[in-house]
This record gives structure tokens, sequence and C-alpha cells, in this order.
């Protein structure tokens, strides 16, 4: 089945993780065997030729480059214009993934629908680039509001204001606090240029103060459920309520300490949590329980996000495993349409809504 996955770490995967996502997962892996430089070496999910495998012809790929102020322990850059500099260098891969026909980016409702005909023509995958929609993750890198028109310009088409941490326009994963003017002028840009709000990683405060000044389209790209792994990087089920609300679609995440509770970084592993792609299914059902539908779900994997196999379900060993997710929702119950609208159908529709 056509599927979508709206949170990859691509541009970050081959710039500073060194890796050539045109090569199979498995030669990632043979790549860096005896590498320790960061945990997740040698335990890769991702590739451009596995995407295909699995028939993900969509997918929402990221430019992410933190600022840290001074004493802010979390690794980043030390001024907005390095951490600006880091997402073109992002940026330009993808544009030579782009030149080499490995990629294509998606900007509009008609690169939408060309690329959805390609990709269900009834032809093998082999040589069809992999769609990509990019997306900002964290907005510390906008030196000023007036980046976000220069960003829209070469395609960028959604941003999560924040990430881990306090940031520039809005609080994250693990900080407190509210938006505040600088925030509320990066929502009225986002706003007049028509790009989706992400919002994924906002802390509460902050989660709350974007819902109520932003009024474009809203989704979260990969999150989970608080009501089942107790943190605040999950949506609470009010959160999701009013994403709800307001048409959003969520993206299920991957990482394993999002899925099960009580993850200790470093001990725990899949197996000993029985942490499998059904866990992810708990999350999705949870919030088509909360909707009374399946409306409002889909995948954002954030798969190879600074972690690997060793953080993700045992049953999956690279994304084309994204395969299994379509028996695992019947077997809970959801019609073939359901699955579809999981799968891909939901993003597309709020693509189509939000670009229309």
């Amino acid at each position: 089945m056509f599927t979508i996955d709206a949170h990859l770490d691509l541009s970050m995967n081959a710039m500073e993780w060194n890796r050539d996502l045109r090569q199979p997962v498995t030669r990632l892996r043979e790549r860096e065997k005896g590498m320790t430089d960061k945990p997740d070496r040698a335990k890769a999910t991702v590739s451009l030729p596995d995407l295909r495998r699995g028939n993900i012809g969509l997918v929402v790929a990221t430019q992410i480059a933190r600022f840290v102020a001074p004493g802010n322990p979390l690794p980043g850059w030390q001024s907005p214009e390095q951490a600006w500099a880091q997402t073109q260098a992002q940026q330009i891969w993808y544009k030579t993934m782009e030149e080499a026909g490995e990629m294509v980016q998606i900007r509009d409702l008609a690169g939408l629908e060309r690329h959805l005909a390609l990709w269900n023509d009834g032809t093998p995958n082999e040589h069809k680039p992999v769609g990509y929609i990019l997306s900002l993750e964290g907005a510390d890198s906008l030196v000023t509001t007036a980046y976000v028109e220069r960003a829209y310009e070469y395609g960028l088409r959604a941003i999560g204001p924040a990430h881990y941490g306090p940031g520039r326009y809005a609080q994250g994963t693990d900080a407190t606090g509210f938006m505040g003017a600088a925030g509320q002028e990066l929502l009225r840009e986002m706003e007049r240029l028509n790009i989706i709000l992400d919002a994924t990683h906002l802390c509460d405060d902050s989660f709350w103060e974007a819902l109520s000044h932003f009024n474009g389209p809203v989704w979260a790209s990969h999150n989970n459920c608080r009501a089942l792994v107790n943190h605040n990087r999950q949506f609470s089920d009010d959160q999701i309520r009013e994403l709800i609300a307001r048409d959003a679609v969520i993206g299920g995440a991957l990482d394993a300490w999002m899925m099960v509770p009580g993850w200790v970084r470093g001990q725990s592993t899949p197996e000993s949590t029985n942490c499998n792609l059904a866990v992810m299914v708990d999350h999705l059902d949870h919030i088509c329980q909360l909707a009374g539908n399946a409306n409002h779900i889909g995948i954002g994997s954030d798969l190879d996000g600074a972690f690997g196999k060793e953080q993700c379900p045992y049953d999956l060993e690279t994304i084309a495993d994204l395969e299994k997710i379509p028996d695992l929702l019947r077997q809970r119950g959801y019609t073939d349409d359901d699955v579809a609208k999981v799968m891909h159908g939901n993003w597309l529709r709020f693509l189509r809504k939000a670009w229309r």
C-alpha cells in the first residue's frame, strides 16, 4: 500500500551522520561497523532504497539546527546565523538528491497530484524519486521572521516552532513557558504564507498559545499519547481533542521511549519492554477512541532521528517494515478504508485541504 511518513530527518542523517542514503540500509550498517561516535552506529533503519522497497513514496523531510544560549547543555549552534547556515547545507543536500533523480520536492497541490500518479502507475518503484515535503523542526535557525519568506521560496512548507528545550520562538520538550511576541510574529508570518504549523515538541504552555493565535493548517507530524506514556513530550487527551477539533492529523512515532513507559536509555531494549509495532497501534487507537473515527491518525515514524535499531520496535528491521502496519490495524478491527486513511489517506486529505 502506498505509504506516507510525515517525519524523517534525512538531511541530518546525510550531513551529520555522514550516511549516503542512496545505499540500502544493509550497506549503511556495514560501513559503520566498529564506529562508536554515536550510539546508533551500524543500526540505521532508513535509506532511499528501503523507502522504495516499502512503497513509502512521500515523506515530510526535515531541516534541523538548534541555537543554544550560554548555559544550555543541549547540542547545537552558538548563533542563529550558524544554525541558518546548517539548514542551508541540509537543503542543498535535498537539491543534490533531486539533481541525481533520487528525490523530488513537493511544494503544491499540482506537484502532489503528479507525484501520486507516478507512484500509483503500476510500474516498479526502484527508479522512482521519493517525494518530500520540506519541514523545519525547531525555528531557532530563522535569524529573524523575515527569513520565513526566504525559506518558503526554496520550498519550506511546515514549521515546528520548537524542538527540545528553550527556543527562540517557543519552548519545547522538557521546557516550560510561552511563545511571547517573537513566537506570535512567527505564527503571523506562517499564516500569511500558508505554512503548516507542526505542533510536535511544543511544551504545554506554548502549545495552547500557538493554537490560540494561529488560524492556518495544523498537524502533529510525530507524536504519541501521554495517557499511555506519561511524559511532556506526549500529548494529553485535551491536546489531542483540540487537534482533532482543528482537523489535524497526528503521526505515530516509533522511538521506543515514546512508545512504552519506563524506558531507560542505554539499559532498556525493545525486547525487554515488549516494544513492537503493535504498541504504536495502541497509541493510534487511543487517538481514534477520542475522535470516534480514524480520520486523524497517520505515520510520522521519526526513524533514525538520532536513534536506530536499538531503540525502535523489535519487529522493524528497516523502514520498509511499515508495510506490517495494515495487518496490525485489521487485527484491531479497522476496515480497509480506515487502513488506507492511516497509511496515506489522512495526510493527503489534509494537504489537499491546506493547499487547495
